[in-house]
């Protein structure tokens, strides 16, 4: 398999600078990130070649290896006389560069006290502890700055029944963030390797979640403990807050509890990756005469005894000002009447709408005067029908 050329990956010359190739490394991890490109088994293979190229271009040391060699291995060394397939003796096999492992002092354990620096290597390998003179482990190495889309943001906002049946147009406040401008999202300028002040350096931090008490790995190291110096603008987070006025068009029929999207105007992305959105979660008041069920709106209306008994033509109230509603003779109490289209816009179907009900109830004067209840004696005598017979009763 002929080797890779991590400068023609970069799209780079071999002489370019560590913020050029910082650069191009984030233009294309942008371009080929796997969120930016689902599903794209080509860009994904792309993308792991940036990142490899990256890997090995971005440190100064593996850099020199690939100068040298044409290639990178980690077991060779900028300084090493050998190159691939060759051996610095008997000991090596051919097609292995064992240019890198130090012999010095045998190829087999020497007792409890001592071990080989072939047994090291392959104690940092698989993670045994070669004896009592075990390999050291490198340091883990910070991790890069990937694409990463902004958070969403939930507003609540308070309408009145009036403003969820009419929709509303205002501004509000929006505290978001946006992209730093210094790190372009990476968090970093590409300075030295720390450690990490929110976990310590330990790589973990704690949670509380009710009474318990719990260990993640740390979110700004993710768990390695160390971090590339943060940008001095974004402190590392890669975005920078800011405070904006977000122009909101609630649509008409809203309830309690609908979210309207307003898209973008969420958290800042990091690295070229899209921001969030906002979310406004509506709560509608209270009226005080109108209720309403789904689409629809019920009021209750009281009407008089002669108006029930006589008929009439009433005002009633509606969302949009008042209707007259023809009472018909002999309307009983509890009586329902609906006004077509007197009710919410369809959040579904704009072009639809719910109706208005209307319950009367008959009121009953509270003071009564000697004439009246004259007249409602000789009502009875001319009405004598008894309501309560349909139940059997007297």
């Amino acid at each position: 398999m002929a080797n890779k050329d991590y400068y023609k990956i970069l799209g780079i010359k071999k002489d370019a600078k560590a913020d050029e190739i910082k650069k191009s490394y984030r233009r294309l991890a942008r371009k080929f990130h796997p969120d930016v490109n689902p599903n794209d088994k080509t860009s994904e293979d792309k993308f792991k070649e940036v990142q490899e190229a990256y890997d090995v271009l971005s440190d100064e040391k593996k850099r020199k290896v690939f100068d040298r060699f044409g290639y990178y291995n980690d077991n060779l060394s900028a300084d090493s006389p050998y190159g691939a397939g060759a051996s610095s003796g008997s000991a090596g096999a051919p097609g292995f560069d064992f240019s890198g492992f130090d012999f010095s002092q045998g190829s087999t354990s020497q007792g409890a006290g001592g071990s080989s620096s072939f047994r090291d290597i392959f104690s940092d390998l698989f993670g045994g502890s070669g004896g009592a003179g075990g390999g050291v482990r490198a340091e883990p190495e910070p991790p890069r700055a990937m694409p990463k889309r902004g958070r969403d943001i939930e507003i609540p906002l308070a309408l009145s029944f009036e403003e969820a049946v009419t929709g509303l147009t205002t501004n509000i406040t929006v505290n978001r963030s946006e992209q730093c401008s210094r790190c372009m999202g990476a968090g970093d300028t590409g300075g030295p390797v720390v450690t990490c002040s929110t976990c310590k350096g330990t790589g973990q931090v704690s949670r509380t979640g009710g009474r318990l008490q719990f260990s993640q790995n740390c979110p700004d190291c993710e768990g390695t403990g160390r971090r590339r110096q943060p940008c001095s603008l974004c402190n590392g987070k890669g975005v920078t807050p800011k405070t904006e006025q977000v122009k909101v068009k609630i649509p008409a029929g809203v309830d309690t509890g609908s979210r309207v999207r307003i898209p973008k105007k969420g958290h800042g992305g990091r690295l070229g990756a899209e921001p969030g959105d906002l979310f406004i979660l509506t709560n509608v008041g209270k009226h005080k005469f109108f209720t309403r069920k789904g689409d629809n709106i019920y009021v209750t209306v009281p009407i008089t005894v002669p108006e029930a008994a006589l008929g009439a033509k009433i005002e009633v109230p509606t969302v949009e000002g008042k209707a007259a509603l023809k009472i018909p003779a002999g309307t009983e109490s509890g009586q329902k009447f609906r006004l077509r289209e007197r009710g919410f816009p369809s959040l579904r179907n704009p072009t639809l709408r719910g109706d208005q009900f209307i319950e009367v109830k008959i009121s009953l004067p509270r003071v009564i005067s000697e004439e009246t209840k004259e007249a409602l004696r000789q009502f009875e005598k001319l009405n004598p029908e008894n309501p309560r017979r349909v139940m059997g009763l007297e």
